[in-house]
């Protein structure tokens, strides 16, 4: 039997905390309010709030080593204290109209846990926050611990539920960002056992400082039956897991750093010592994964803080697919003349102002300084170009990694991440190490410093390789490597808050090989973030979809590469593109002009309208499944419902686009959109010429398709 010990809704979720009368473990039920009277699931193990393992205390048994660390015998020693709420205080999270509830959870050993459920107004999402203290005196060593639990799915449930939950993830690989994979929980088996001895157990996760590679931290389960899907994420940009587990009819989640089976993780604490697990990021909704992911990616926007003007997202221009790593005073100026008329805000400078040689043979990085070759007046007077010219001025930095061909960088050992002793070297690039605090004085030179000079309005930081497992702590052996990235990455992070405290009107891009750094720990940072390295590939939209359930559209910086040599059609296709995201030009100097120069113009103009649908909205995707990324067959189309209480209120954004295989025409049906679909809402469309669109009946009409065509249409 469980008793409920508490209910709590804000907006549309109901946190339920409920004991176990015979274990006395306190778990979390999330549902939707209007459900909380649904949930009948209590024939299952209670999930308790926090999942941890000390070192010393039994393994979980039933063939768990190397698959799950879950259910040790530390968690059997936790002591379950009652939830209490707190309303509309700041705490280390937040402000007013905030929910807290804390538990304390106690361990007769000499330490105890907090566990913190934060709900807001301003979210859709909740936050987990769970900590342990040291109280003892004693040291006490984790090696897992976890940042949130979800249990006893789906509660709305009795019995083994069969043919009725689907787990979703993302995969993720350079390029190629954010694929959708949906598995029936059979499938993964994640079925119990006949005699319920074993657990099984999913665990997935990345291991390194790339956290969006393999997977994105990201887990969602459906139930079908009830239309309700509940998500959960991880913020961290180190190494991580999530975990599905099941041994019995209930289904539990859980996630948090990376353990030390999985990641090499162990943390030490002495007496008196506190650690804080990475926040945890869920959500519920009686909808479905796009709408629960999007739940997710839009809690930053509690955390974002940046100038006012990109209130109405101003379009970039980056010169990287002009140059490919080799700009020049030359290019910068040539390029200046051809984009200046555009309604381009931001012009970007990337990779190879500080060298010589095109990007990819090039490992000129740690020193920092202007090639004179390339900028032979300095950088401070093409940057008052850019300015003279009305637009910002931006440049590219990998300020995390010390090159190969700076050997005054690459090898101050003393400087340098380690691991068995040796800098850890992969390729060209060897790692600053962020903890140091003489590293970052010296970035701070030649970083802040420059850019402050130089009159920087924008900073695009790049990271273009992985740690790893980890890192050696210096003077401390005892750190594990795990623990040694965590705080490498956090370290890190803090360097970008130095950045943004000393420069507040800077705005920062977040990239990492494209799109590996897309969490939402960087995302509270950034003003914007590279999508993908994904610059002229076929398959931009699909992937740019891909990002509305991972980070906010308004923050997600989508490539349109303009090429002489490609067709008008092509233009349409990469602006609508951008149309999903941040525009973001770049490209030939000589194809700004004729009569592309009139369809950027109208896609400016279109795309300035579009802007508050893409900042408030929420998206739907149609179309068949995309299979292959680099053949896509048939066609996509994003419908984009401005959100209610924002400037996108009563509008509508359309964004299709057509891949190999496509019929002459496509028919989306928009019923469901708020309000009367007919003609009289159709506002605005762009579009070649020989394509037209139709609005009857509730539903939107695009004929004269071909292959490779892009389309969008404004309503409301």
């Amino acid at each position: 039997m469980r008793t409920i010990l508490l209910k709590e809704t804000v907006d549309a979720t109901c946190a339920i905390y409920r004991r176990d009368d015979e274990t006395g473990v306190v778990e979390l039920l999330l549902v939707p309010g209007d459900m909380a009277g649904a949930v009948v699931r209590d024939d299952c193990a209670a999930e308790p709030l926090v999942q941890a393992k000390v070192i010393g205390d039994d393994y979980p048994f039933g063939f768990s080593q190397g698959r799950t660390m879950r259910f040790s015998k530390t968690v059997a020693h936790m002591r379950f204290g009652d939830p209490r709420v707190t309303r509309g205080e700041s705490g280390h999270v937040g402000a007013s109209g905030e929910t807290r509830i804390t538990t304390l959870i106690d361990d007769e050993r000499g330490w105890h846990y907090e566990h913190v459920l934060v709900m807001s107004e301003r979210s859709e999402a909740v936050e987990i926050h769970t900590s342990v203290v040291n109280d003892g005196a004693d040291p006490v060593t984790f090696e897992m611990l976890s940042s949130f639990t979800l249990g006893s799915l789906s509660p709305f449930s009795i019995g083994l539920d069969p043919e009725n939950l689907t787990l979703h993830r993302m995969r993720s690989t350079w390029s190629a960002e954010g694929r959708l994979l949906s598995q029936p929980i059979e499938d993964l088996e994640l079925e119990p056992s006949w005699q319920r001895f074993s657990a099984n157990s999913l665990r997935f996760g990345s291991i390194g400082s790339f956290p969006v590679r393999e997977w994105v931290p990201f887990v969602a389960v459906e139930d079908s039956a009830h239309g309700v899907t509940w998500a959960a994420a991880t913020t961290h940009a180190s190494s991580w897991q999530i975990e599905a587990y099941r041994r019995d009819d209930g289904l539990s989640l859980s996630g948090g750093i990376a353990d030390r089976e999985f990641g090499q993780w162990t943390k030490t604490l002495l007496p008196g010592e506190r650690f804080d697990a990475p926040k945890a990021v869920l959500a519920v909704t009686s909808g479905d994964v796009d709408r629960a992911a999007q739940m997710v990616a839009g809690n930053v926007r509690r955390y974002l803080d940046v100038p006012r003007s990109e209130d109405h997202l101003p379009i970039i221009f980056n010169e990287f697919c002009s140059t490919w790593g080799q700009p020049t005073e030359r290019s910068v100026l040539e390029q200046l003349d051809a984009v200046r008329a555009l309604g381009v805000e931001y012009f970007v400078i990337d990779a190879g102002w500080f060298d010589d040689a095109a990007f990819e043979a090039a490992s000129r990085f740690g020193k920092w300084q202007v090639s004179d070759k390339a900028f032979p007046h300095g950088m401070k007077p093409v940057v008052d170009a850019i300015h003279d010219a009305g637009m910002k001025a931006g440049i590219w930095f990998e300020f995390e990694v010390a090159g190969r061909e700076e050997p005054d960088c690459f090898n101050k050992a003393e400087w340098l991440l380690r691991r068995d002793g040796l800098p850890i070297t992969s390729g060209n690039r060897r790692w600053w190490d962020m903890r140091n605090p003489d590293v970052r004085e010296y970035l701070a030179g030649r970083v802040i410093d420059f850019l402050r000079d130089n009159g920087f309005d924008y900073m695009k930081v790049d990271y273009n390789d992985t740690i790893g497992i980890g890192c050696e702590t210096p003077g401390h052996p005892e750190t594990s490597l795990g623990e040694g990235l965590y705080e490498q990455i956090r370290a890190s992070q803090d360097f970008f808050r130095r950045i943004r405290r000393e420069l507040p009107d800077l705005m920062i891009e977040i990239c990492a090989s494209g799109g590996h750094r897309l969490v939402q720990s960087f995302m509270e940072i950034g003003a914007m973030a590279s999508f993908s390295d994904a610059h002229e590939c076929d398959y931009i939209p699909v992937v740019a979809a891909n990002m509305h359930r991972m980070i906010l559209p308004r923050q997600s910086q989508i490539w349109a590469v303009v090429r002489d040599e490609e067709s008008i059609a092509k233009l349409h296709y990469q602006i609508c593109s951008g149309l999903l995201g941040r525009l973001c030009f770049s490209g030939d100097a000589n194809a700004f002009s004729g009569e592309k120069n009139e369809v950027i113009r109208r896609g400016v103009a279109f795309y300035r309208e579009a802007a508050p649908v893409i900042d408030h909205g929420i998206s739907e995707w149609f179309g068949p499944r995309i299979r292959s990324y680099r053949h896509p067959r048939g066609w996509q189309a994003i419908v984009r419902r401005g959100e209610p209480g924002t400037a996108a209120e009563g509008r509508t954004l359309v964004v299709l686009h057509t891949f190999h295989d496509v019929p002459d025409a496509v028919t989306i049906d928009l019923t469901d959109i708020p309000g009367p679909i007919d003609a009289d809402r159709l506002g605005q469309a762009f579009r070649r010429e020989g394509i037209d669109v139709a609005l009857a009946d509730g539903r939107l009409t695009v004929s004269g398709l071909t292959d490779f065509d892009g389309v969008a249409v404004l309503l409301g």
